[in-house]
């Protein structure tokens, strides 16, 4: 009886141990960042993700193509989560912080591999995290003047299908996030990016306040008014459903009158209190009723429904106006006030322009594109630049791009691993090791010779430590003249995060899952299952799928 195995898990339960464990996050890891190595950089390649529902999404964005993914590793997906935290913080970087974590828990296998305990290597790559964003923060050089945040932005949109036109876009990203500065920060959720397909890119502008993708409830209604006085409404303008179990005879067409006359003044009662209140614009995030329209129509009132949350709030940032969540609150001092408020139709888009705001906090940039694909594409391009130009706003500071920084990083890592003693030496060594993946991933992407470009690199760097990648004509140049600068805050961020996922990953030394939770499809042809990843040994059916 003493010999008898006691079961403590449910019957199917998937159990891996150890190094079996360790070792299928790690290759999972891997081969996510072989999924997106490929689109880092100005000459990153595109992929194309095609949903269940057949919407394809063409892009490069590090962050869209992990979230439009089916991952079901569960590893993989820890570093998912850690592109979208980054995405939410920073706004980019998010495919630099899964190759560098992809990188590190490669060579983290090596050190696992040669017998360094893994206590040892998470210990070393915590110091050298710490160290690394120590080392940036002294290399980072000072930068708040125009000329700069659009050097920012152009590097933050190279190869992100807005090359032809980055310098146009670039000034509209930058007008637009120094437009809504306050108190030293630039809050880009107050920035709307509106698309709208047809025409050329070059054709994108900066609108003077709000733009909305709306028209007004009736084509009766005013299309143009000058001196605009705007009411924003969480207040639906009609009748409220009669929820109770009360009857209503009605035994008379008088009756039947009366009722209806009565239903008409409830709803003429609260189109007079916005009338009263002086309102000649109203934007309302809840339904207007058809009899309400009517009035508003016949008060000559320029009238919006069902207006999205997010345009109500920018439209309270730019005008000053207050939201009312009850009609009876609705009085001229919560009004809001514009010079213009105009209906507009760009190609084939009907827009409202919201114009000649007193003091704007929010703004709108009107994209525009040949295509649909082409106008997402470059929308995510923007939010990318917004992101690191608001960054950058608020920091202060950059680092020189193109390798530069990380070559830089490397070598003063390498000097500071030297002083420390014991095997947490040879972790801080493979860390600093790892960090090299970045230039290197720009020399391949760029379809350059890596080993002679790197060399130069290194070499070039004892002279100065500016010297980068110009990956458009293959040559070491210095990256501060070519204007190639990233935020302090993104590169900074992009390690941080990195370290901690890799450090999370590599603490794991068992996986249980629940019956069915990691089965995959079965191996293909080749021997992969349908994630395109080998079996693991021992493991009896290869990874989990990927997508």
């Amino acid at each position: 009886m003493a010999n008898q195995p006691v079961f403590i898990l449910p019957e199917g339960t998937e159990r891996y141990s150890k190094r079996d464990a360790l070792r299928m996050n790690i290759t999972a890891a891997k081969v996510l960042a072989g999924i997106v190595r490929t689109t880092l950089g100005p000459k990153g390649m595109d992929k194309m993700l095609v949903n269940s529902l057949g919407d394809v999404t063409v892009t490069n964005d590090g962050a869209t193509i992990m979230s439009e993914m089916d991952i079901a590793q569960p590893a993989a997906r820890m570093l998912v989560e850690t592109a979208k935290k980054q995405e939410e913080i920073v706004g980019d970087g998010t495919t630099s912080v899964v190759v560098i974590a992809g990188e590190l828990l490669a060579k983290a296998e090596e050190l696992l591999d040669d017998g360094i305990a893994t206590s040892v290597v998470v210990k070393g790559f915590r110091n050298a995290t710490d160290k690394a964003v120590e080392l940036l923060e002294g290399i980072a050089v000072d930068a708040d003047d125009k000329e700069t945040l659009k050097k920012v932005a152009i590097t933050a949109m190279s190869g992100k299908g807005s090359d032809y036109a980055k310098e146009h876009l670039a000034d509209l990203v930058v007008e637009a996030a120094l437009r809504i500065k306050e108190d030293g920060k630039s809050d880009i959720e107050n920035i709307n990016i509106q698309r709208v397909s047809g025409d050329s890119v070059e054709d994108s502008f900066l609108a003077e306040g709000i733009v909305i993708d709306k028209a007004p409830v009736s084509k009766a209604m005013p299309k143009d008014i000058e001196d605009a006085k705007i009411a924003i409404m969480k207040y639906p303008i009609e009748l409220k459903e009669i929820n109770t179990d009360t009857k209503i005879d009605i035994t008379s067409p008088e009756q039947f009158e009366s009722f209806l006359n009565n239903e008409e003044e409830m709803i003429k009662d609260l189109v007079d209190q916005v009338v009263a209140s002086g309102a000649n614009v109203l934007f309302c995030q809840k339904g207007i009723d058809d009899m309400a329209e009517h009035y508003l129509k016949k008060a000559g009132i320029m009238t919006y429904k069902r207006v999205k949350k997010s345009d109500i709030e920018r439209i309270a940032k730019a005008t000053g106006a207050k939201l009312v969540t009850d009609i009876e609150d609705l009085t001229a001092d919560k009004l809001g006030s514009a010079g213009h408020v105009y209906l507009d139709k760009i190609f084939d888009h009907e827009l409202t322009f919201i114009e000649e705001c007193e003091n704007p906090k929010a703004s709108s940039i009107v994209l525009r594109g040949s295509t649909r694909y082409v106008t997402e594409q470059i929308a995510r391009a923007l939010d990318d630049a917004l992101g690191v130009v608001a960054a950058t706003i608020e920091e202060g500071k950059v680092l020189i791009g193109g390798g530069a920084c990380e070559i830089d990083l490397i070598k003063q890592l390498r000097e500071y691993g030297e002083t420390v003693s014991g095997r947490e030496q040879l972790a801080i060594l493979k860390y600093a090791e790892a960090l090299e993946v970045i230039p290197r991933t720009l020399i391949e992407n760029a379809g350059l010779d890596t080993i002679n470009l790197i060399a130069d690199l290194k070499a070039a760097h004892e002279d100065s430590n500016l010297i980068g990648i110009n990956v458009f004509d293959g040559k070491v140049v210095d990256m501060k003249e070519a204007g190639v600068i990233e935020p302090l805050r993104v590169k900074i961020q992009a390690l941080q995060s990195a370290g901690a996922a890799s450090e999370m990953i590599l603490r794991i030394d068992d996986m249980i899952a629940a019956r069915n939770a990691l089965n995959s499809t079965g191996p293909d042809e080749s021997g992969n299952d349908d994630s395109g990843m080998p079996p693991m040994p021992g493991m009896g059916g290869g990874m989990p799928p990927m997508m």
